[in-house]
C-alpha cells in the first residue's frame, strides 16, 4: 500500500516510492503497476495527478479526485505559487547558495526558461578513491525549483558540474559506476521533501512532507550525513 500524506474529499498526497512510475508510459510499457492505479485501488476512487516526479524521484506527489479541484491546482503551479522543496546527494563541494538561471529544451526542441535555487546544508569526504583524487567528496542540498521543467533539478545540478548521485542519464557514471562496483548501490538520491499551497476549497495552507527511504539510509552509511530529522 501506498503511505497517504493526507486525504480529504478534494485532494489525496502520497509519499510516493522510488521506481514507481505516476503513470502509464510507451517508454517503460512493461510495467504493470504505476501510481495513479495503486492509488485509485486502494481509495476506491478515480484520482488525478496534479504534477509529476520521475520514476527514480521519491517523495511528496499531490492528486486532485476531481477534475476541476484538478485544473485550480495546475493553475496554482502554473503560477508558480506552489512552493517545492526537494532534497539531493551531490558530487563535490557545492556553495553555500545559489540560484541555478539556466534554459532547458523540451521533447519538442523548445527551449524553456529554468531557475532552480539551493542551499548547502552539509558536506562530507569520504575514504573513497576516484580518479587522480585519495577521496570523494559530497554535499546534502535543497533545492527549490521555480519552474518545472522535466528532469530540471538533474539536469541544472549537471551544469554547474555537481550531479546528482545515482541520476542516469544527467549525472556522472564513472562515479555512479564506484558506488554500484563497491557497495552495490545504485538509486537516485533525489526526494521530493515538501510541498506547501493553498486548498483549493477551504483555502488553508496546506504543508505536507514525505520521510526518505531505506536507499537515503544505505548511502548513508557510507556518507555519514546527519539526516536524522529527515527520517
Amino acid at each position: 500500500m501506498l503511505e497517504i500524506l493526507y486525504q480529504d474529499e478534494y485532494i489525496v498526497a502520497i509519499n510516493k516510492p522510488r521506481d514507481l512510475l505516476v503513470h502509464k508510459s510507451f517508454i517503460a510499457s512493461d510495467i504493470q503497476e504505476y501510481a495513479i492505479q495503486i492509488l485509485r485501488d486502494q481509495i476506491g476512487q478515480y484520482v488525478y495527478p496534479v504534477h509529476r516526479l520521475d520514476r527514480k524521484t521519491s517523495g511528496v506527489l499531490l492528486f486532485a479526485l476531481d477534475k476541476e479541484i484538478l485544473k485550480q491546482l495546475n493553475d496554482d503551479f502554473a503560477t508558480r505559487s506552489v512552493e517545492k522543496k526537494y532534497i539531493a546527494i551531490v558530487r563535490g563541494y557545492t556553495i553555500d547558495e545559489e540560484t541555478i538561471d539556466y534554459a532547458l529544451t523540451n521533447d519538442n526542441g523548445q527551449l524553456q526558461d529554468a531557475k532552480t535555487a539551493y542551499k548547502t546544508l552539509q558536506r562530507v569526504e569520504v575514504d573513497m578513491p576516484f580518479g587522480n583524487h585519495s577521496t570523494s567528496r559530497y554535499s546534502l542540498v535543497e533545492a527549490y525549483p521555480e519552474t518545472g521543467r522535466q528532469h530540471q533539478l538533474r539536469k541544472h545540478f549537471k551544469h554547474i558540474f555537481h550531479p546528482i548521485l545515482g541520476s542516469r542519464p544527467h549525472g556522472c557514471n564513472k562515479q555512479n559506476k564506484l558506488w554500484f562496483d563497491r557497495h552495490g548501490l545504485g538509486a537516485m538520491l533525489l526526494h521530493a521533501l515538501e510541498l506547501k499551497f493553498t486548498h483549493p476549497v477551504t483555502k488553508e495552507l496546506i504543508e505536507l512532507r514525505a520521510t526518505i527511504d531505506e536507499e537515503y539510509r544505505k548511502y548513508n552509511a557510507v556518507l555519514g550525513f546527519d539526516l536524522e530529522q529527515y527520517y
